[in-house]
């Protein structure tokens, strides 16, 4: 914690504030939300697990629409990121884009618009890692698929993505980035923690399944 905090020290402070603020921006559009109205499904918060995440517009039956959502609310971490990387300075600027990459996910799962009622954050979290550290981003969903393929739960896949993350980037020397990535591996579970409890109870259901 101790090198994120050094790594932070030498930006100002309304640099900090423009980062969270446009990370949490960034964030907190709903793209799944959105995507399902435009398309005539109604509110997609009533469907379901009620979640506003690509799996849960799966169970729609519209995969252009999951894919469209995933690869939106991915963008949301990822244009954080770049965002704060392009108006940083110096050595702060990466510490700052991962601030950013931080608020994106907190912006998703508790967006002002929506009474703080969000989604888990695992795309925008996906994003926030590939656009920070592209080779742990890689890996993470390389995890994220292996676990996907062999199981079919998408939230065990994410939770052991989350888990792996933070140790991939401390193996291959971005402390500070470990530091985030656990901080949003830590907040993943947080949110995951029904899907936790169903998996336990053989409850959860999988990939591609409709439920009522």
């Amino acid at each position: 914690m101790n090198t994120l905090i050094d790594a932070l020290a030498p930006a100002p402070g309304w640099l900090i504030a423009l980062a969270a603020i446009a990370g949490y921006g960034f964030g907190s559009i709903p793209f799944g939300l959105v995507l399902t109205r435009l398309a005539g499904l109604g509110d997609i918060r009533k469907i379901g697990s009620g979640n506003i995440g690509a799996t849960n517009v799966l169970r729609t039956g519209r995969k252009d629409l999951a894919l469209a959502t995933l690869l939106l609310d991915g963008g949301k971490g990822a244009i954080a990121v770049i965002f704060a990387r392009l108006i940083g300075d110096g050595a702060a600027a990466e510490p700052v884009a991962l601030l950013a990459g931080l608020f994106a996910v907190v912006g998703h799962n508790f967006p002002i618009w929506l009474g703080f009622k969000g989604g888990k954050g695992m795309a925008t979290t996906l994003g926030t890692i590939i656009a920070a550290v592209p080779l742990v981003g890689g890996m993470a969903c390389v995890t994220w698929l292996a676990i996907a393929l062999i199981y079919r739960y998408s939230s065990l896949s994410a939770l052991i993505a989350l888990l792996m993350a933070p140790a991939y980037a401390y193996i291959l020397d971005y402390p500070y980035h470990a530091i985030i990535f656990a901080v949003l591996g830590l907040l993943g579970w947080i949110r995951h923690h029904a899907n936790l409890r169903r998996l336990l109870t053989g409850q959860e259901p999988r990939i591609g399944a409709k439920t009522s």
